[in-house]
């Protein structure tokens, strides 16, 4: 009886410090309102596959030149619904905060990236939004959704 009760005291033990660690690095997340930056491309007819080719891997860049992009993923449309009106790539961009979205507007680097759009793309939609609070820990060095050249 007495071996019984040390193995029920250890396991409630055991129980209890799990429990309270789980707790603790919970409480050691901090939450962020971040912002979601939702970019979605249109090319021209006339644009040629390495031109396409260029522009995601110079959208892909501005991750690694502009510090206030924690997260960044894109893919092209899959979607069976034939409701994409066009548009066929999707880049997804998070920050931590609106100031780091508009510092990444007026970046430099992005300025840049966006001046050299205007003979490949038809239309540009842009959508950012800030999901409800969320716990996480935002990586900065995410990578993306699609395998590097």
């Amino acid at each position: 009886m007495r071996k019984l009760t040390l193995v029920v005291f250890a396991v409630a033990l055991s129980m209890t410090l799990i429990i309270a660690k789980e707790t603790i690095m919970a409480q050691e997340k901090p939450a962020y309102n971040v912002v979601r930056h939702v970019v979605l491309f249109k090319f021209k007819d006339t644009a040629t596959p390495e031109q396409i080719k260029k522009v995601e891997q110079d959208f892909r860049a501005l991750r690694d030149k502009i510090k206030q992009i924690v997260e960044f993923e894109w893919g092209t449309n899959v979607s069976p619904e034939n409701l994409s009106q066009g548009f066929t790539h999707c880049f997804l961009l998070t920050f931590r905060s609106e100031a780091d979205r508009d510092a990444y507007i007026v970046h430099p680097a992005h300025k840049e990236f966006a001046s050299t759009l205007g003979p490949v793309l038809d239309k540009v939609l842009v959508v950012d939004y800030k999901p409800p609070i969320i716990m996480t820990t935002i990586n900065a060095n995410v990578s993306s959704g699609q395998p590097k050249s």
